[in-house]
């Protein structure tokens, strides 16, 4: 039986993708956790914690692939948002000794973390998303029209997480949390990659009002769909998903399938959907697995396993029996302690 190498880049917090992987590997092969901190909580779980430095030191690569050929990696995957777009350029050089770099395409990774992008890709679709703005001038004329409404959304154009996101509900608020944010992002991780638009690196979005939804949208790696899994977000916490409910409903699983066959993503993403007036409309995509993942693999769909299995070249037909999702399964995060040997 061919023995199964995981290495998950940034590890940071994702303790539970650990212990899934570790659970369908069985103990034939590891689970390998790397990290710019050795005290990043995930490295614990790991069977192999390494230090690496930053993603944007010039031998980031390069050290990482020392780890890849010293531990006979399978598969790499990452769990940044400002490191795909690293992983998807250097994906041959790292993949020349047999690792398979579990990441989309660069112009995937491009329309997934420039949410200019996505807000253009999803119109292009024909699909339902909220309005959205480039230019201060033009959300501040479309208000004075009456063509948009408070309360409005802030927030980064390439964003991570809640990093920068704001909730102004006047002309006022707008122009002054606007102006602070081009000082406050400065100060942020996404300072480096906002320089590719310095003067166009801060949305306006119209804040919906309805139910708000997390969907994972797989694809295997050679970008044919597998499956839509979704749940209703019922708390948020620091960005992500606090508590959920898993669905199971055919508008969802159309949206899903709809974005995959165009997107011809790699994997797992994360998308944002919100329910208005029975109408879905698309937010985000997230080409990663997300905060919300664990709510789906609890309702029954396990990611780690099939991944795997696809790893060992398995056809998705052969697959069905790691799909057991459920609808009405809630879950709810919760802080554990975890003691740290500080080497």
């Amino acid at each position: 039986m061919k023995t199964i190498n995981v290495l998950f880049t940034c590890a940071g917090r994702r303790n539970y993708l650990i212990n899934y992987f570790k659970e369908a590997l069985n103990g034939n092969g590891k689970v390998i956790a790397v990290d710019e901190q050795m005290l990043a909580p995930a490295m614990i779980d790991a069977d192999i914690a390494i230090k690496l430095p930053s993603i944007y030191a010039n031998n980031y690569i390069s050290e990482l692939q020392k780890v890849v050929n010293e531990y006979s990696v399978s598969a790499i995957i990452s769990l940044n948002d400002l490191e795909l777009p690293i992983l998807s350029k250097n994906k041959g050089l790292l993949e020349q000794n047999g690792a398979k770099v579990i990441v989309s395409s660069s112009e995937v990774i491009s329309i997934g973390f420039d949410k200019w992008k996505t807000y253009n890709f999803i119109k292009d679709l024909g699909l339902n998303t909220p309005k959205t703005y480039i230019k201060l001038d033009e959300a501040i004329n479309d208000i004075e029209n009456g063509s948009l409404q408070f309360p409005l959304v802030l927030k980064p154009r390439w964003g991570s997480g809640s990093i920068g996101v704001d909730f102004p509900e006047s002309i006022e608020e707008l122009k002054l949390s606007y102006k602070l944010q081009k000082i406050k992002l400065k100060k942020t991780i996404l300072n480096r990659i906002s320089q590719e638009d310095l003067d166009y690196d801060i949305l306006i979005q119209e804040k919906l009002d309805g139910k708000e939804y997390g969907m994972d949208i797989v694809n295997d790696f050679e970008g044919n769909y597998f499956g839509s899994f979704a749940k209703e977000k019922l708390a948020m916490r620091s960005g992500e998903t606090d508590k959920a409910k898993s669905i199971i409903d055919e508008r969802f699983e159309k949206l899903g399938e709809h974005i995959s066959k165009n997107l011809k993503h790699i994997g797992n993403i994360d998308s944002d959907v919100f329910v208005v007036n029975d109408k879905l409309y698309l937010l985000e995509i997230n080409p990663r697995f997300g905060g919300g993942y664990p709510f789906s693999h609890e309702a029954g769909i396990n990611l780690a396993a099939i991944y795997i299995e696809w790893l060992k070249g398995e056809k998705n037909e052969n697959l069905k029996h790691y799909n057991n999702y459920k609808e009405d399964i809630i879950f709810s995060k919760c802080d554990r302690l975890i003691e740290i040997t500080n080497k």
